[in-house]
């Protein structure tokens, strides 16, 4: 990274989503003087979600991209400086913090509140892309009541796929969770969860075909990985529990971090292992992953900078 930078800020958001914009929010609203880049997806991965009706406030629910322009609104109101671009390098070697975006552009900052998120894993399927938001869902806790009384089908095998069927079980008539092998790597308790539950039937053996349904999901076709038949499932939803990415490859030389990727956080802080640089959302919550809990950690990294700056007296 070069020496000479175009700009020097107080306080450098790098991501979007509930929680860079609540950090935006708080930030400006105690004249941090906030400078946000949105990242890859502005809004996060709320904007490619329909209805949200679990965040506090919306008693008639709202479409996931309505919310986050909402946000954005109310953080651009209060004086946030809002951009597009991508963090593409960072130096948190000294102080101030060195940042690159877009792999031009170089900025110093005294603050840094990375709320760069998670993204989810999918099989990769034409048809899983077409119809995300149309019947595929990546969170069974976001989207699971949509299905209630309904027969869906997740696939996964580890902890979280157990949890979000036994989850799905609870609202849904019939739940599928397909799996590759003839084994879970899920933990014991959680498999009995799953294997005692009459409302689940686990495909083993099984990899997902295709994903059915011209606007809407219809059918799921599966194929066996021992005989290579198929067969087609009646189901309107389709849940992938494969997994969440944390988008922090770029911190990861600089900030500790879980085998995963996660960036870890002081308990009950937003404080990195890095003086003046604060985490927030998905990106260091492997565990909820909700739109609530990454807005109200968002609200704990800029109360946590704020907090930072006045011990040093720049605030």
């Amino acid at each position: 990274m070069e020496n000479t930078t175009s700009e020097h800020v107080k306080c450098l958001i790098i991501g979007s989503g509930p929680a860079g914009y609540t950090a935006a929010i708080y930030a400006s609203r105690a004249g941090l003087q906030p400078v946000m880049y949105q990242g890859l997806q502005p809004g996060g991965q709320l904007t490619i979600t329909n209805d949200v009706e679990n965040f506090p406030g919306y008693p008639d629910g709202i479409m996931g991209p309505e919310m986050m322009e909402d946000l954005k609104k109310q953080a651009a109101r209060f004086g946030t400086d809002i951009r597009y671009g991508i963090a593409t390098a960072v130096d948190f070697s000294g102080h101030p913090h060195r940042i690159t975006v877009d792999e031009t552009k170089q900025l110093t900052a005294d603050t840094v509140i990375i709320a760069t998120g998670a993204s989810a894993k999918w099989l990769g399927l034409p048809s899983e892309a077409r119809l995300n938001g149309s019947g595929v869902s990546a969170c069974a806790v976001c989207d699971g009541f949509f299905y209630r009384g309904l027969d869906v089908a997740i696939v996964g095998a580890g902890d979280t796929a157990a949890e979000e069927a036994t989850y799905l079980a609870n609202l849904c008539s019939k739940v599928y969770m397909i799996v590759r092998k003839g084994e879970m790597r899920a933990s014991k308790i959680m498999q009995k969860r799953v294997l005692d539950n009459p409302k689940i039937e686990v495909l083993w053996n099984t990899v997902t075909d295709e994903i059915l349904g011209e606007h809407a999901v219809e059918a799921v076709r599966v194929k066996s990985t021992l005989d290579g038949s198929t067969r087609e499932i009646s189901v309107k939803g389709f849940f992938v529990a494969i997994g969440h990415e944390p988008n922090s490859k770029i911190f990861q030389p600089y900030l500790t971090h879980d085998e995963q990727g996660y960036l870890k956080t002081l308990p009950g802080t937003a404080k990195t292992n890095v003086d003046g640089v604060f985490a927030c959302g998905d990106v260091q919550d492997y565990t909820y992953r909700q739109a609530v809990t990454a807005a109200g950690s968002g609200c704990m990294a800029a109360l946590d900078a704020e907090r930072y700056l006045a011990a040093l007296g720049d605030h």
